[in-house]
């Protein structure tokens, strides 16, 4: 059986967050969400913000971003060619 306990907290220097609570039993292994206030400045920010800049970005930007990836199909085929070519040497 799950339980919520929903707390206010503020977070002190170095991002640490107490949760104080009575319904909490000690030695209890507990999962911690915590969801963070946008304050109404931001938040009217974000609303007169231009469309482009809301829309959120597919993971299709990650392609041939990692070390050792490729962006390209020919990318690939190129890399293939160069390693069948080393074999014959």
């Amino acid at each position: 059986m799950t339980t919520a306990v929903r707390a206010k907290a503020t977070v002190k220097p170095g991002g640490l967050v107490e949760v104080r609570s009575d319904e909490l039993p000690e030695g209890a292994i507990v999962d911690v969400i915590v969801l963070l206030e946008v304050p109404k400045t931001e938040t009217a920010q974000m609303e007169t913000a231009k469309p482009e800049e809301t829309k959120p970005k597919g993971l299709v930007r990650f392609i041939g971003a990692a070390k050792g990836s490729f962006a390209s199909v020919a990318e690939v085929d190129e890399y293939i060619r160069q390693e069948r070519d080393s074999w014959d040497s």
